[in-house]
């Protein structure tokens, strides 16, 4: 029950930050028409996650979750309702986007280790997977509601209806936690690492083969995921969409993403590292032939291909990552997953956004898909070697 709750929070939650996005992306390409603009607000508001990745997974491992994430969400409906005071009154400068999203990522870097736990402590770790392939569920949710709610909201209220409706969002959030209080971190004494450094977290998950590929992959489907950069570029330059034909596409790849989160949901077998790679070169395959396109319709076909597959991908990589994780340290490998995928997003977000913009929106939204397929290459041949 616990856990159901939650997870409808999230699903609210996660599409009012969806909105959010959508909003200020839409009003960073019309302030600035850069696309290197739009990588660079992803990079303020990810960067955090690498700069205080180190100490968000020690945070995770050592305090109460449910207590930090009472703390983050609230402080995640100040910042929107600050987005939405300054929108709404047309005091709005390119820097306060900037310094918003930098604010919400601080308080992000906490938030995406305790929230990935947090859900081993409501369901253990014989569902595990479930929860874990569940959470993508949530995420993609999020990207059919949020972005059909930000089209609506921005081409009848503008972009200050988007943010007061992200502050809504997370109320439900903060009442679950509260009504749970029996939810509480224990202590794994069973665990042979008690040194509470980050590093250690940070040698485990480098030293395990596994773990290192899972990583690597995650950070390069960051790219993909990023869906803020590439997409407007593909939807103004290329198919000449508006508004609503750019959150059409967001939604598309939420309702493929969705499909592949509950495929990988239902499956009652711990993922293997072999799985994942497979799932890691079909990721590739379908990225690449969906930023080939030549039609709307088959490029709306592609990108719900690739919302399923990609995030069938994740949930098996996320869980594996889990599973080769012994629980004291779960927090800070976490952490490092969460420095890879979203945390990578601010190194590589520019350089996708000045291939769109140099090179084609094509390319850039085919880049994810080049480096996964070499990566799972690599994975497939180190493994066969050994």
């Amino acid at each position: 029950r616990a856990y159901r709750q939650w997870f409808f929070s999230q699903v609210l939650s996660a599409a009012g930050t969806m909105t959010q996005v959508v909003a200020l992306s839409w009003l960073i390409l019309q302030l600035t028409h850069s696309g290197v603009d739009l990588g660079l607000l992803t990079t303020a508001a990810l960067a955090p996650l690498l700069i205080a990745g180190p100490f968000s997974g020690v945070l995770v491992d050592r305090v109460r979750r449910r207590v930090l994430l009472m703390v983050t969400q609230s402080l995640y409906i100040v910042l929107a309702v600050l987005m939405a005071v300054v929108t709404a009154t047309g005091a709005v400068r390119v820097w306060m986007v900037f310094a918003v999203a930098f604010a919400s990522g601080v308080v992000g870097a906490p938030d995406t280790a305790a929230r990935q736990v947090y859900a081993n402590d409501l369901v253990g770790p014989d569902r595990l997977n479930s929860a874990v392939s569940l959470n993508e569920v949530v995420i993609n949710g999020s990207r059919v509601i949020g972005p059909a709610l930000g089209a609506l909201l921005l081409a009848t209220e503008g972009v200050s209806a988007c943010c007061w409706a992200n502050a809504l969002s997370f109320v439900p959030s903060l009442l679950v936690l509260v009504a749970h209080r029996h939810v509480e971190f224990s202590p794994r004494s069973e665990s042979a690492h008690h040194d509470p450094r980050f590093v250690v977290g940070w040698r485990y998950a480098w030293r395990n083969p596994t773990i290192r590929i899972a990583l690597l992959l995650a950070a390069a489907s960051g790219m993909l995921f990023n869906m803020n950069v590439p997409l407007p570029l593909l939807a103004t330059r290329v198919f000449h969409l508006g508004a609503g034909g750019y959150g059409l596409m967001m939604s598309v790849f939420g309702v493929g993403g969705i499909l592949g989160g509950l495929v990988a949901a239902a499956s009652h077998r711990a993922p293997s590292r072999r799985s994942v790679l497979i799932l890691a070169t079909a990721t590739g395959v379908v990225v690449v032939t969906t930023a080939s396109a030549r039609s709307v319709v088959e490029l709306y076909a592609g990108l719900a291909a690739t919302g399923c597959v990609s995030i069938w991908f994740v949930a098996r990589a996320n869980a594996l990552v889990q599973f080769e994780t012994e629980l004291a340290l779960r927090g800070r490998v976490m952490a490092v997953w969460s420095m890879a995928l979203p945390g990578c997003m601010p190194l590589l977000s520019p350089v996708v956004g000045w291939v769109g913009t140099s090179v084609g929106a094509r390319e850039s939204f085919a880049l994810s898909g080049v480096a996964m397929l070499v990566l799972a290459g690599a994975g497939s041949l180190r493994g066969t070697a050994r």
